[in-house]
């Protein structure tokens, strides 16, 4: 698949002498939704501040759809949308009039019809003449994904897109960013809630200290990295792990009643099968198996103490 930004060796160091970004590589795919994860002060901002034109790298260079964004930085502006953190619009503004400014400031002509339609599919259209500042916070979030689709971009980034929403209004707006990529809107999101990652992502990219660490298919990334605990409850209770059992990852749960054995997601089920076996020959009886694989979340943490 064709990528549609192109980030290469991307630089930034701040007046401070802070170095957020540390020669950033990185493509995102066409109509592709791209998590970018990372803890705060990682990077993730800065990068997507940089793309969107509102700071200026130190170095490196940035396409969108083979637009560089500073020596063609209106072709490429026009290509992205961007809703940001900060709920940041006219709160004296009705929602339809806010909207309908944000396309005309991209310089294209009155579009009602299209105002319309991403008002439904926003659940705003009921709330098109009323003032910002009376609308929740969910539905301020929508405004300004509202406004960031006004001008028809081909690229929406949303950064922290979910951040005060409540947990209905969140999976709502995930089913928007969905049809939104079934569109051919390719989506790059940052977000805290490792959840909406794991729910929505098809790539993962991992930043941290301003450099990528990662970037994998989610389903890929979770097989390589993840783990698998099989926690395996006794008939009765033991009060240590059998010596025969000794070379195994084991170790005791629920006072005595249960072992919990982690194993790699890649390996082979005969490693499990095997060890039954020598825990039968060792006498005790399994009366039942639960297993755990490893959350996007579990990865997430694993990665960023590794980069540090």
């Amino acid at each position: 698949m064709s990528s549609i930004i192109t980030i290469s060796g991307l630089a930034k160091t701040y007046a401070s002498g802070f170095q957020a970004l540390k020669g950033v590589d990185l493509d995102i795919r066409r109509s592709e939704i791209f998590a970018l994860l990372g803890p705060n002060g990682a990077g993730k901002t800065t990068l997507i501040n940089i793309v969107c034109g509102l700071v200026n790298a130190t170095s490196g260079s940035v396409a969108v759809d083979g637009h560089d964004i500073v020596r063609d930085y209106r072709a490429a502006r026009t290509l992205i949308g961007l809703v940001p953190q900060e709920l940041s619009t006219d709160m004296f503004e009705t929602v339809r009039a806010t909207v309908s400014f944000s396309r005309g400031v991209h310089g294209l002509k009155p579009a009602p019809a299209h105002i319309e339609k991403v008002l439904r599919q926003l659940s705003l259209w009921d709330k098109k003449d009323a003032k910002i500042m009376t609308l929740s916070g969910g539905m301020k979030r929508r405004v300004l994904i509202a406004k960031a689709l006004a001008h028809e971009p081909r690229i929406l980034f949303l950064d922290e897109p979910t951040a005060g929403v409540d947990v209905e209004l969140r999976h709502g707006m995930w089913q928007v960013v969905r049809e939104m990529r079934e569109a051919g809107v390719t989506v790059i999101l940052t977000t805290h809630y490792i959840e909406e990652a794991e729910e929505m992502a098809d790539r993962i990219g991992v930043i941290s200290n301003g450099e990528i660490i990662v970037v994998e298919e989610k389903a890929e990334l979770m097989r390589k990295l993840g783990k698998k605990e099989l926690l395996i409850r006794l008939g009765s209770t033991i009060p240590a792990i059998p010596e025969a059992l000794s070379t195994y990852p084991l170790t005791l749960a629920d006072d005595g009643r249960a072992l919990t054995f982690a194993y790699d997601a890649r390996a082979e089920r005969m490693g499990v099968t095997t060890l039954l076996n020598n825990m039968r020959d060792a006498g005790l009886v399994v009366t039942d198996l639960e297993t755990r694989q490893s959350s996007l979340e579990d990865i997430f943490v694993g990665l960023v103490r590794q980069a540090k």
